[in-house]
């Protein structure tokens, strides 16, 4: 058995929630709500800091609940989960950035990592003063930073701007820049959040070779992804949270067939019944339906080739009419990488919702994916491109799954399948020309 790196008990975290204020009938309620303000805010401001974690409260979250698991050196662990589910607060406790309100972690060696964009870098400093700033901050010497400065610079791509305070970097930038400073200046334990998804498919790829590099210098890596084919690829253990606590850990292709096959079961619960969503509520998705045919009984089967209807029934909150939403469907794979996005946006169409129950049809002309499964993620944004405000009103991840069987997309009588790729595209060939006498 390797070296312990990191040891985590019984890690819990909890936050304080708001909690809508009780309304007042009368001016002599008011008045005496007014005179016990100051007191009340002085309870509920050392409330702030201070649970009772074996009492179940209304205002409190437990964002972690009594995890446990242990890292050993040169060990690759990737950590999975919905959204919600507790994995970058777990990170940020283990950086340090936040502290736990219950357990105890142990960690052995210098710790770097990347959260979020931007995070550890000072927007005021250039580039070069950061990688040195964070060279210090790790326990690196002048010296130390020097010898690595160059190999940072080179990896990040952002030669031109080294100079530049970081403040004027876009999120791709920064990221770049963040990533080759955490993972060259040599810590024992790297710790990465789903921040990669900010880059460009090619440094994705350059990350991943450098995780890979740093696993097989007997370091100890923490990946957080919703890339299921990056984490396959890259870890050798794996953990799932599922709201707040540990529900899965070991091999990692187990913990990620876990997670899809819960995903899977999810979808079968109806819609409108999903609590797992995020957004206003203004309106909200309630059901969706794929078919081949307006005529032709729904189902979730379409057809290589063949024209697709996706319906989506939605319920407006309002009592007026919503003049200006967009509705954005993100298809994805079985592993829950994205495929393609369908938006209201693309074809400069905003939509209006009566109060009440509407119905939304998106026709796709020909379907050009291959055969197998796909899962839909839905979002509604309220408030249109010439309105001063929008918000999303509502965001289903991997709301509904439909499959698609091979098809003669090309005419030929030709059915292509899988292993060709992911779609199908129109094309046309034309016999070769000889060039010369």
């Amino acid at each position: 058995m390797g070296k312990t790196i990191i040891e985590v008990k019984n890690l819990s975290k909890v936050y304080r929630l708001g909690i809508k204020e009780s309304q007042t009938e009368s001016v002599g309620q008011a008045i005496l709500q007014w005179v016990l303000s100051p007191l009340r805010n002085f309870r509920r401001l050392r409330r702030l800091s201070k649970f009772d974690l074996n009492k179940e409260e209304q205002d409190v979250l437990w964002a972690l609940r009594d995890i446990n698991f242990k890292v050993e050196q040169g060990e690759v662990l990737g950590i999975i989960g919905k959204n919600g589910a507790g994995k970058s607060t777990l990170l940020k406790i283990l950086s340090q950035v936040t502290p736990p309100s219950d357990g105890e972690i142990r960690m052995r060696g210098r710790v770097a990592s990347l959260l979020e964009v931007g995070t550890g870098f000072n927007p005021e400093l250039t580039g070069r003063e950061n990688v040195y700033l964070n060279g210090t901050i790790l326990g690196m010497t002048r010296v130390e930073g020097d010898a690595k400065f160059d190999e940072i610079i080179a990896f990040s791509g952002v030669e031109k701007f080294i100079d530049t305070p970081v403040k004027r970097y876009s999120s791709g930038m920064k990221v770049r820049l963040a990533f080759a400073v955490a993972a060259h200046l040599e810590p024992e334990i790297l710790i990465i959040d789903e921040v990669l998804a900010v880059g460009d498919a090619e440094f994705q790829r350059k990350c991943l070779g450098k995780m890979q590099d740093v696993a097989g210098e007997g370091r100890t890596v923490l990946f957080v992804s919703h890339n299921m084919p990056a984490v396959s690829s890259l870890c050798t253990r794996a953990i799932m949270l599922r709201h707040g606590e540990l529900f899965m850990e070991g091999n990692v292709d187990d913990v990620i067939n876990g997670y899809l096959n819960e995903q899977s079961a999810r979808a079968e619960v109806g819609l409108a019944e999903l609590t797992d969503r995020w957004g206003s509520g203004l309106v909200k998705f309630t059901d969706v339906q794929f078919s081949t045919d307006p005529d032709q009984p729904i189902g979730n089967v379409l057809y290589a080739g063949q024209q697709g209807i996706f319906t989506f029934t939605m319920e407006s909150h309002d009592t007026q009419v919503i003049p200006q939403a967009s509705l954005a469907i993100l298809i994805q794979d079985v592993q829950h990488q994205r495929v393609t996005t369908l938006h209201t946006r693309f074809t400069g169409n905003l939509l209006s919702f009566e109060p009440g129950v509407n119905t939304v049809t998106c026709t796709i002309p020909k379907i050009n994916l291959m055969p197998g499964k796909y899962w839909v993620t839905l979002h509604c944004i309220v408030g249109g491109e010439s309105s001063q405000v929008s918000e999303p009103a509502d965001h289903v991840d991997q709301a509904a799954y439909f499959f698609v069987e091979g098809g003669d997309f090309f005419g030929s009588g030709k059915i292509p399948n899988d292993k060709h790729g992911m779609i199908l595209v129109e094309q046309a060939w034309a016999q070769p020309q000889r060039i010369g006498s």
